[in-house]
Parts: structure tokens; sequence; C-alpha cells
């Protein structure tokens, strides 16, 4: 349990080190400005959401899933998440009831970086 309070918050001190040298790929400094905030209010957002969760794994996989993050927006340049494409085989979401079974394929789909984003599906 202590080792994973160290990662939790190693990983989070890293990542707002991030936010505070963070530099926009453009160069536009309202640009970076506007980004280093979404990275400080979007971590600090998914932190708070998941401070009472205590399942060993859950925890695990949501830090995974915050330094592939972290990794992604350095890698781009960009601090926002990478877009998801549906399986083919599924409808896209919409003013219609969806299927038990395209709920589970749309959500099974989703890659680690984007688990923590809740859909209204």
């Amino acid at each position: 349990m202590a080792q994973t309070r160290k990662e939790v918050l190693s990983l989070y001190k890293r990542i707002l080190n991030t936010a505070r040298k963070w530099n926009s790929a453009s160069g536009d400094s309202t640009e970076c400005k506007t980004e280093k905030q979404y990275i400080k209010e979007e971590t600090r957002m998914l932190f708070k959401r998941n401070k009472e969760v205590t399942d060993q794994e859950e925890i695990k996989e949501f830090i995974r899933e915050g330094e592939t993050r972290l990794e992604l927006a350095l890698h781009y340049r960009t601090p926002y998440p990478r877009p998801v494409n549906i399986p083919q085989s599924t409808l896209p979401p919409g003013n219609f009831k969806m299927k038990k079974a395209q709920k589970r394929v749309i959500e099974q789909s989703k890659p680690i970086y984007i688990k923590s984003y809740k859909d209204n599906t």
C-alpha cells in the first residue's frame, strides 16, 4: 500500500512539473498558458475523483493511464487526449437506445489513456 502511494504521488508531481515547464508546440504564449492550465486542472480533477479508490489493481490501472497520457502529451506535444475511433461493427452513440453488447464493445475498445473519461452512453 505504501509503495502504491509513493507511485501515485510521484506521478502527480511529475505531471505538475511537466505542466510548469510545458511549452506549446506552436510557441504561442496564450496557447501555452491555456495548455498549462488544462494539464493542472485535468490532473487535479482526476486525482480528486479517484482518491477514494482502494482496490490495488484499479489504482495500478490509473497509474498506467496517467503515465501513458503523460508520455503521449510529451511525444505529440499536446496535452489533450487523442481521438478515439469506435469499432467498425458498432453504431456510433446517438439518440437511440444502445444495446448492452454495443456499449460493452465501445467500452472495451477505449485505449488505456482515455479510460477515466465517462460517457453518457
